[in-house]
């Protein structure tokens, strides 16, 4: 649940909460700053961290709801301070919730998910269906295209679908830095959406489902079509090649780390050679702005 959803729930119980947020962190700490965690009497949402700051700052918190307290601070050396190892130092920001907080936080909420990066999944599948399920837990805009409208029911709400026979169409409208996941039930069609999606040159990762033997194949198309090139910005087979292992879900556990790294860091000219190795890797900023 995320931190708007409990403060939401909170309020409709009448249960009054904290939201414990890090101003400031230096040197080795557990969160970055922003990291937050919202406290009541009995739940808690989120997370700073863990570990004896996380501890503290909700005992502090919990003390804040007893005492009527509405705003403090915390300013914590992690290694001389609790012991621990990060080393670090951390402030914290307390503040009691109210309707003011709860429309602030629904306001970066709302900016946030609009600056998410998309994962274009093509292909409703077994092994599609465990991807979206697993990229719904990231900070990750999921949507899945399939032409059957049947495999888009029963999936987590913050997915987005679309059933349509024109998968082509959903490649060209995606945004600069969308990573694409190709595994539909046809191969053809696979090389159709993977080569669009090549093509655009500005895509943050590209990968399709497969063996050697399909990768060979799609070489083939592409030099047929004049972009031998492109098979070097091509992740196949997803998920790496060092675990040999079919079963859906693991692929899907495999292919979520890979794009957790596409897509969510800030460095990404720094991670083109993670996966050069295999023939396929992240396209950074740099990369898209010269096709």
């Amino acid at each position: 649940m995320s931190i708007v959803a409990a403060l939401r729930a909170a309020f409709a119980a009448e249960e009054p909460s904290v939201l414990v947020t890090v101003t400031r962190a230096l040197g080795s700490t557990p969160r970055e700053t922003g990291a937050a965690m919202l406290v009541t009497p009995s739940q808690l949402a989120g997370t700073i961290g863990g570990g004896r700051l996380e501890f503290d700052a909700i005992d502090r918190a919990r003390a804040m709801l007893i005492s009527g307290e509405t705003e403090a601070v915390m300013d914590v050396a992690l290694g001389s301070e609790i012991g621990q190892c990060c080393g670090g130092r951390v402030e914290l920001s307390l503040r009691r919730a109210n309707e003011a907080l709860l429309s602030e936080l629904e306001t970066l909420e709302a900016r946030e998910k609009a600056a998410r990066p998309l994962a274009l999944i093509f292909g409703a599948g077994h092994t599609g269906r465990a991807l979206v399920a697993a990229l719904a837990l990231l900070p990750v805009r999921v949507r899945l295209v399939d032409s059957r409208p049947e495999t888009l029911v029963g999936l987590p709400e913050v997915i987005e679908t679309a059933a349509t026979a024109l998968p082509e169409a959903e490649v060209a409208a995606a945004p600069a830095g969308t990573a694409f996941v190709v595994m539909t039930h046809d191969h053809s069609l696979d090389f159709l959406i993977t080569a669009a999606a090549l093509a655009r040159g500005d895509a943050a990762y590209v990968g399709m489902i497969g063996s050697a033997t399909k990768r060979e194949r799609f070489r083939r198309y592409l030099v047929e079509e004049g972009r031998d090139a492109d098979i070097a910005r091509l992740t196949l087979p997803i998920g790496g090649a060092a675990l040999h292992d079919k079963r859906p879900e693991v692929i899907a556990a495999l292919t979520v780390a890979e794009l957790a790294v596409c897509l969510l860091s800030d460095q990404q000219e720094k991670l083109i050679d993670r996966f050069a190795a295999r023939n396929g890797r992240c396209h950074s900023a740099e990369v898209r702005s010269t096709g």
